[in-house]
């Protein structure tokens, strides 16, 4: 194991336990003592659009000035303070607890910012043979916390109460600190204004509405199993979960197996297709089986497409790789919480399903945008074929 190698992937599992909280409390918030509206719901998830961008504008230059284990630091002590404030929200009601949810969020797409643009990069150099597969496990790593967090932050609120799942996750947050970290292998990066570039627009825009369909499905699926389709609380949660688990092990597969097994831009290419699919089938279904089977498919389409236009756009940018995840990271906030925040209002004259049935027009322009950035006239070198060097 090099060094650094357990922070990396520790902070990644609590960046995907953290980030599933406010999805996976969406029955409870929008029934008693809250009551939240969807409008109200929906903009919960508006502030992390806010700090993404701020993240997204400000990481390569906090590598620059603090290199890779400051930038990590603070991403860490970010995540922790949006920790504390969801804790802190527990104990309010009414307008106060809108207020610190609101402001947990911001932190939140803040510290996912610049920790997974920290870890993206760590990854990418850590193993630096074999970086597709090493980032594609690292977002496997954080999808499978994204899976478990819903279950077990259920088990906290059947037992205690849920507040206990976010207070854990806080203290690891914490001793995650304490952990050697990766060392700068390369200290001339470009950050700030100058790692900039006009060719790190396709890739942004991919992630962007990439990250709109996962918003969709992840944010929404709990309530649209549990509240529009009236089944058990704990339905919904599975099926948030399944969403979850289903993006992890596609993650796992694809980060593992060898190249000439399956031809991965061509899998890259078939994820919108299935993302669409999916969008069509689930307004359909009235079923907890059908539902949750759906979810889990959507999990599987949304996988690959994130990760692998993450590895094609470090590998087109080398000298700003930092500056170029931390785009694509704020790029993947941005649209979650567009597809998180947006499907609220709009539920004021379309239906959920209905906005599901439009949300598959979104495979046209990813389908493009992954064929574009995958050619190997846009990448200084094609990052899948290092995994057998």
């Amino acid at each position: 194991m090099k060094r650094g190698t357990t922070a990396v992937f520790c902070a990644g599992f609590l960046q995907g336990a953290a980030f599933v909280l406010i999805p996976a409390l969406g029955t409870t918030l929008r029934s008693a003592p809250y009551d939240m509206s969807n409008a109200t719901y929906g903009l919960l998830y508006f502030p992390e659009i806010i700090g993404a961008v701020f993240a997204a504008i400000s990481a390569g230059a906090i590598h620059k000035r603090l290199g890779s284990a400051g930038l990590f630091r603070l991403g860490a002590l970010t995540n922790a303070v949006a920790m504390a404030l969801l804790v802190a929200a527990f104990f309010t009601s009414g307008l106060p607890i809108v207020l610190l949810l609101l402001a947990e969020t911001f932190m939140l797409g803040t510290g996912f910012g610049l920790t997974n643009a920290a870890i993206n990069r760590a990854a990418s150099l850590l193993f630096a043979g074999a970086a597709a597969a090493a980032v594609t496990i690292l977002n496997a790593v954080i999808g499978g916390a994204t899976a478990v967090s819903p279950i077990i932050l259920d088990g906290f609120q059947h037992w205690v109460s849920w507040v206990l799942w976010p207070v854990v996750i806080l203290a690891l947050w914490l001793c995650l600190l304490l952990l050697p970290l990766a060392k700068d292998h390369d200290n001339q990066e470009l950050g700030g204004m100058r790692a900039w570039r006009r060719s790190m627009t396709p890739f942004a825009m991919a992630v962007v509405i990439y990250a709109i369909c996962e918003g969709s499905f992840g944010s929404w699926a709990n309530v649209l199993v549990s509240v529009d389709r009236h089944l058990p609380p704990a339905t919904g949660a599975l099926a948030l979960s399944l969403f979850w688990g289903g993006m992890t092990v596609a993650r796992f597969i694809f980060g593992a197996i060898p190249n000439h097994w399956i031809h991965r831009r061509l899998a890259y290419l078939l994820a919108p297709l299935g993302m669409a699919i999916c969008f069509v089938v689930i307004p359909h279904l009235q079923s907890a089986t059908g539902l949750l089977m759906a979810f889990t498919s959507a999990g599987i389409a949304c996988g690959i497409y994130y990760p692998y236009s993450m590895a094609y756009g470090i590998a087109a940018h080398p000298k700003e790789g930092t500056q170029m995840a931390g785009l694509l990271v704020g790029a993947l906030m941005i649209g979650e919480g567009i597809g998180s925040s947006g499907l609220g209002p709009l539920q004021q004259w379309e239906s959920l399903g209905k906005i599901y049935t439009f949300s598959a027009l979104w495979a046209i322009p990813l389908l493009w945008l992954a064929w574009r950035n995958s050619r190997p006239s846009v990448s200084q070198r094609v990052p899948f074929e290092a995994t057998h060097d």
